[in-house]
């Protein structure tokens, strides 16, 4: 009795360690080798007089983890890899850019799967510090950064292939891109479009089932988000009277406003809904004046500085991160001596805190590649219906 009671217990215990999902880590490297894209007017003139030497290299390390479909969103998108990465470039002969050193997070996964080789895409998005940014007196070349810290994209595709039983090797394009989002100008941005080999170390190979069925049924949903926003714009005055760093350091103006935007979840991951925004950009149709040396603006609040927009709305919903697209049209507002468009673009990303907290950051753009500025947002979701079949 004793005996056949142990060997359950010991059953038992195989059974529930059996069953239970170790964490999958990963280890990844990447090398890069490639030339600037000609993307601002000093590049270009750079590019016209036969430079070309506007070259670079960039490595990178990741530390990231293997989902095994234990929550269902990993299922939705294929098993991915998530972590987080240190990214280091060097440009020949510098042209004035410096070392940059970026932080980043990391979403890899397949587009497809044979029954080795698979094709993937390849996400970050950081911070990058340690740039060389533009200064009248010290470096006007660098006209592509205003500032020593800028936002790191880097996008991409490859083709992965198991090379052992830990290693694989992958072979792929990226696009990179480097912008402060227009807190400081110049910010004409930095852009790099060059082939990525990758060597990534398995601690334990998972191995994914052949069906990625979710276990769960999928119920569409109605939510309403509320979020405020808030930015500060950098403007410079060039035709301003005095010497050329009060004017190179310009005004910074706040911008801020409310969102309201009404989703649909309509599959496990994406939303498409309706929204409007009610904004004051106290930049807008601005002067400024000099005192004492320093620019300073010329007006207070002014009801002429507010607008009010719609936007068709998309969200890319990666479990509580969602990727947020949104083309925006401006329905009121005063005419701008600047002759700005009546259209912009907000691209972003939102965050779930709890059940109905939302944080989130979005480049807001214009003319589809000039950022306008950068909208830190904290909000509040409210849920409305949620029915359907799965």
């Amino acid at each position: 009795m004793l005996l056949t009671g142990l060997m359950k217990r010991t059953s038992c215990a195989e059974v529930t360690d059996s069953i239970k999902i170790r964490p999958h880590f990963v280890f990844a490297g990447y090398a890069q080798y490639g030339r600037v894209l000609a993307t601002n007017p000093y590049l270009k003139l750079a590019k016209e007089v036969g430079d070309t030497k506007i070259e670079y290299d960039a490595f990178s390390l990741q530390v990231l983890k293997q989902t095994t479909g234990e929550k269902e969103w990993e299922k939705h998108f294929g098993y991915p890899i998530y972590g987080a990465g240190v990214y280091s470039a060097q440009f020949f002969d510098n042209k004035g850019f410096g070392a940059p050193v970026a932080v980043y997070g990391v979403l890899k996964g397949p587009f497809t799967r044979w029954e080795k080789l698979t094709f993937n895409y390849d996400t970050g998005f950081g911070i990058a510090f340690n740039w060389n940014s533009y200064n009248p007196a010290a470096n006007n070349f660098n006209i592509s950064l205003g500032a020593n810290q800028s936002v790191f994209i880097d996008l991409g595709i490859n083709l992965k292939y198991p090379v052992s039983q830990n290693f694989d090797l992958s072979f792929g394009y990226s696009f990179t891109h480097f912008s402060n989002g227009a807190m400081k100008v110049p910010n004409f941005g930095l852009n790099t479009f060059s082939p990525k080999i990758t060597l990534v170390y398995n601690i334990e190979r998972f191995i994914p089932p052949r069906t990625t069925k979710p276990d769960a049924p999928f119920r569409r949903n109605t939510t309403i988000d509320i979020s405020f926003f808030g930015g500060l714009k950098n403007v410079v005055y060039t035709t301003a009277s005095g010497d050329s760093i009060p004017n190179y350091r310009g005004v910074f103006y706040q911008v801020y406003g409310l969102n309201t935007v009404i989703n649909r979840q309509v599959t496990p991951k994406s939303k498409i809904g309706f929204g409007w925004s009610l904004t004051y950009d106290a930049s807008y149709n601005s002067t400024a004046y000099i005192d004492h040396g320093e620019l300073e603006p010329a007006e207070g609040f002014q009801h002429g500085k507010m607008s009010l927009s719609i936007f068709p709305s998309y969200e890319l919903v990666i479990n509580r991160l969602s990727v947020v697209m949104q083309p925006g049209f401006y329905i009121f507002r005063k005419q701008s001596v600047d002759k700005n468009p009546l259209t912009y673009q907000r691209l972003g990303l939102h965050y779930l805190i709890g059940d109905n907290f939302l944080a989130g950051v979005c480049l807001r753009a214009y003319s589809y590649h000039i950022s306008d500025y950068i909208e830190w947002t904290v909000g509040y979701r409210l849920a409305v219906l949620s029915h359907g079949k799965p």
